[in-house]
């Protein structure tokens, strides 16, 4: 008697709608937070980045893209990134060698810096992009200000909400954050339906795309000639260049611990940062000034003309590029790696067809992306998926899942491009 009262006392599990609802509006709030913030910061960098590399050296009279004020401004680059990680607040945040897409919640006073450092880095040229930090700075205020207007929701919610909001943002479709959050999901134990748990991330991350496509039109179609039907030259072209793009990104992956161990001995940011920067500057030199920036905007440049460079210079943008992202995440700037790998591999498949004509294009620089992804982020889906919306063509999905299988089969295992406190390489 005694068990069947406490059997009609026990409330009622909420039904998973119940459950869910409450945390619509969060979401939607957090998106549209988290995508003005990045859009914000896009448009200060672009506007320091047009000041340094436009009306400054015309009101000089020196070139844009001169050797000479190449490395000036990187070098300087490194010296106004190095103060502020020398003397803000929480220096800026942690080793961004030590950070990937899924951020720490970093104490509200780091995050000034953190941006600052950001909108620096972004106008002056290092090859990074801005995913990494942006997406810290939206977890630590989504958490800082959601535990206080609403203590009751559920602490770990506010970082996966802002996570998924970001990266929604960044690529302008929340497909993109959906295949993380998945992947992320599929090594933990299931705690009910799938959609149930990215329900919540999905409306922050459809919130944060549609108003990153409002504010700022983000486009990923390069607007390359249009592919047809695939065959089997086709095949076996996006296996040899995805893989050929993983073997090459590895090779950067390999010496990332030892290049960051490097500029580590010089133990200071104004050390560290501005070497970091003249060593830039001297590639940029090499490479030429596409190779600067976080490269999603120079590569549409390759794109709009990819007959209008030799095989050796493409080659060279590749590998200088590679060395750049090498460079810059390993001396400090704060940044991420997706989008200069995105030129990696784009500048690598089109070498590929600078060297064999008959590669296409739209499936030398789908399956280079994907090479390079790949080994930069071991995150398949979204490797996928970025590969994919660069060609904006349905039938290079199937190329590419093929090609992803002995390009995986090269990446697993291995080491990340990211690090350990102690300096290791996550795997």
């Amino acid at each position: 008697m005694a068990q069947d009262t406490a059997r009609q006392s026990t409330p009622a599990p909420a039904t998973p709608a119940r459950a869910l609802l409450p945390l619509v509006l969060p979401a939607l709030a957090v998106g549209v937070a988290a995508s003005l913030l990045l859009v914000l910061v896009d448009a200060a960098a672009e506007g320091l980045q047009d000041a340094l590399w436009g009306a400054l050296p015309d009101a000089l009279g020196v070139g844009r893209y001169s050797v000479p004020w190449m490395l000036v401004v990187l070098t300087a680059t490194g010296v106004l990134v190095g103060l502020v990680v020398w003397k803000a607040p929480g220096h800026a945040g942690p080793d961004p060698a030590t950070m990937g897409l899924d951020a720490p919640v970093l104490p509200p006073l780091v995050l000034p810096g953190l941006l600052l450092a950001t909108v620096l880095m972004l106008a002056g040229g290092p090859s990074l992009g801005p995913e990494n930090p942006i997406i810290a700075v939206n977890v630590g205020l989504a958490y800082w200000l959601g535990r206080r207007l609403l203590p009751r929701m559920p602490g770990p919610v506010w970082p996966v909400l802002a996570e998924a909001a970001t990266i929604g943002a960044l690529f302008g479709t929340p497909v993109a954050a959906a295949l993380l959050i998945s992947e992320a999901l599929a090594g933990r134990q299931s705690k009910g339906p799938l959609w149930d748990q990215v329900f919540a991330p999905l409306v922050a991350a459809a919130a944060g795309s549609m108003t990153a496509t409002l504010a700022a039109h983000p486009s990923f179609d390069l607007g390359l000639p249009p592919f047809g039907s695939p065959d089997a030259g086709d095949v076996l072209a996006a296996m040899v260049i995805a893989s050929a793009g993983a073997l090459l990104t590895l090779g950067a992956v390999r010496a990332f611990p030892y290049v960051h161990g490097a500029f580590a001995r010089l133990r200071h940011p104004m050390l560290m940062l501005p070497a970091g920067g003249l060593v830039l500057g001297l590639l940029g030199a090499l490479g030429g000034h596409l190779t600067l920036f976080k490269g999603l905007a120079e590569v549409g440049e390759l794109a709009r003309d990819p007959d209008g460079w030799t095989a050796g210079e493409f080659a060279t943008m590749t590998v200088v590029k590679l060395a750049a992202l090498l460079v810059a995440a390993s001396c400090g700037f704060r940044g991420g790696r997706i989008f200069p790998a995105v030129f990696v591999g784009a500048a690598l498949g089109l070498t590929a067809h600078a060297l064999v004509p008959a590669v296409h294009p739209a499936v030398g620089v789908a399956a280079g992306v994907l090479g390079a992804l790949l080994a930069i982020t071991r995150q398949g889906w979204v490797s996928l998926f970025v590969a994919a919306v660069l060609v904006s063509s349905p039938t290079v999905i199937a190329l590419l899942c093929i090609a992803s299988l002995p390009a995986w089969l090269l990446v697993t295992g291995r080491p990340q491009m990211q690090l350990r406190e102690d300096g290791t390489s996550v795997r």
